[in-house]
């Protein structure tokens, strides 16, 4: 599983970043089987249209009010109350990048949800940023479990995110599924499934 690598070749390897354990596997299976020292690593959240406005107006209305605070624009106050702390998972993703491959450019991408499907909004992403490698945490369904497809034609809706990514994704698409803290990973790709790999 290379990932379509060239020989000397530079990749992109993005990993979908949720605040959730099956990213945080399938960030660890990518720092420590897939990504080299000359890849490079794009962490991509995917939020909803509106999350970036009420975590601002959140963080921005639990301020203390302050005595005689100088007059400042709306525009201003909003983006100096950015909501960064619901997005700490990030930077903490960020910083274990930066350990396990010190030589690796990474980067931080959050876009907006479009027509309220995560998978295709993926997908874009993929081609957008000409990706070589996709990986994502991927939580198994009764209807997958042995390797067996979801039945009528697998849409973006109607399947796991992950299930769709990789029957469907132009690059190579890894959907891992870590098996507890020291029993390996489950790896699913469009040509392998269940692949067990020990830790």
């Amino acid at each position: 599983m290379d990932g379509g690598r060239t020989p000397g070749g530079k990749r992109r390897v993005m990993v979908v970043a949720d605040p959730g354990r099956e990213s945080v596997g399938a960030l660890e299976w990518a720092l420590y089987h897939a990504v080299l020292e000359h890849d490079e690593i794009i962490l991509l959240h995917v939020e909803q249209a509106n999350a970036r406005r009420s975590s601002a107006l959140s963080a921005f209305l639990r301020r203390p009010p302050a005595a005689a605070s100088p007059r400042v624009s709306p525009h201003a106050a909003v983006s100096a109350a950015d909501g960064k702390g619901d997005y700490e998972f990030l930077e903490v993703m960020r910083s274990k990048c930066k350990f396990a491959q010190p030589k690796v450019t990474v980067q931080v991408e959050r876009v907006e949800l479009e027509s309220k499907d995560k998978a295709t909004t993926i997908l874009t992403c993929t081609k957008l940023f000409r990706v070589d490698l996709l990986v994502i945490g991927h939580r198994r369904s009764s209807s997958s479990f042995l390797g067996c497809k979801l039945s009528g034609g697998m849409s973006s809706k109607g399947a796991d995110a992950a299930e769709f990514l990789i029957e469907n994704s132009k690059c190579l698409c890894v959907g891992v599924q870590k098996k507890g803290q020291n029993a390996g990973y489950l790896l699913n790709t469009k040509t392998h499934k269940n692949f067990w790999l020990l830790a």
